[in-house]
């Protein structure tokens, strides 16, 4: 009993001694939150939205703005050009013609016209017959301001406009100036004599590859009073494209060539010709007293197509009444 006694004193003592340190968990020992490992500092981005401070996430692609895909705008294209403003011509004077076919042309402005070379007088009147000089373009011809490219038969102006072109603003369907051959069969294949000349053995050709055209070709003569009637021939030959043999496609647009009379000062509606082939056109005028006539043709091709081209030949004059009839 003493010793158990014992025992107890001491278990008892030991208790006492510990009171101090806890075994086991307590609440305040567990903690509250969970530290962080480091400090992380955001970089700011480069496009901060409104005065908030915040920002957006940086484009991956740029985007269209609207207009890029707005219709684009298209001038529309007016019905009726204006009339030809014909440069004033010198004071007729009917000469004797050349005995050679002149290499040495006066310079003059490409545009301005040349007064013809009258090759006879004309007799009054003359009903049914024929009156244009050189109207089959046989009787040679001459250089314009020393254009070799630029060939003109004789009693014949040519003329034309260069730059701006107001049916279509575009700088590729600019006015250019064109090149022109007297051409007899030599000069074409077989299968394209009948096609091309219709009178005597030359036929007329004025074109442009890949460029907008507005030229014209008159004369002047000397006319008594009466109706007179103006026939012309021309082949248009308006060229979309060519296929790899050689073929034309014409040009599908009836807009890509015109033509119109003109008669001194005074100019005929535009005519839309059949692209391809040869027409035939004819304008009738009255002439009420004596006097030198400028008389021609105008011809426009408003768009720089694979070629803008025409071929003409056998023109006529005809005086279809008198004054008396």
């Amino acid at each position: 009993m003493i010793r158990a006694s014992i025992i107890l004193a001491l278990f008892l003592i030991i208790l006492a001694g510990c009171q101090g340190t806890v075994i086991g968990p307590e609440s305040s020992d567990i903690p509250t939150a969970i530290a962080l490992a480091a400090t992380v500092t955001a970089s700011p981005l480069a496009q901060p939205i409104g005065q908030s401070g915040q920002t957006a996430v940086p484009q991956t692609w740029t985007p269209e703005t609207t207009s890029a895909f707005a219709s684009p705008t298209i001038a529309a294209l007016p019905s009726i050009t204006p009339p030809l403003s014909p440069t004033p011509w010198p004071t007729f004077t009917a000469t004797a013609p050349p005995t050679n076919t002149p290499t040495n042309t006066p310079e003059a402005s490409p545009t301005s016209p040349v007064s013809p070379t009258l090759s006879a007088t004309l007799p009054p009147n003359p009903s049914g017959v024929n009156i244009l000089l050189n109207p089959s373009f046989e009787q040679g011809w001459y250089h314009v301001s020393g254009y070799a490219e630029v060939q003109v038969p004789k009693n014949w102006t040519l003329g034309w406009k260069e730059g701006g072109n107001p049916l279509d603003p575009d700088p590729w369907n600019k006015y250019v100036r064109p090149e022109s051959r007297l051409l007899n069969g030599d000069f074409l294949p077989a299968d394209e004599h009948e096609l091309f000349i219709w009178d005597g053995d030359y036929t007329m050709k004025v074109f442009k590859g890949s460029g907008a055209l507005y030229f014209w070709l008159v004369t002047e003569l000397y006319l008594e009073p009466g109706s007179y009637l103006f026939n012309v021939n021309v082949f248009p030959d308006m060229v979309e494209s060519y296929s790899s043999g050689g073929g034309k496609k014409w040009a599908s647009d009836p807009l890509s060539g015109e033509l119109r009379f003109i008669v001194n000062s005074e100019v005929d509606n535009w005519i839309l010709p059949q692209f391809g082939q040869k027409n035939e056109f004819s304008h009738a005028f009255e002439v009420t007293q004596a006097q030198n006539v400028r008389l021609g043709v105008a011809f426009r091709g408003r768009w720089a197509i694979e070629n803008n081209g025409w071929f003409m030949d056998d023109w006529s004059l005809t005086q279809i009444a008198s004054p008396t009839q």
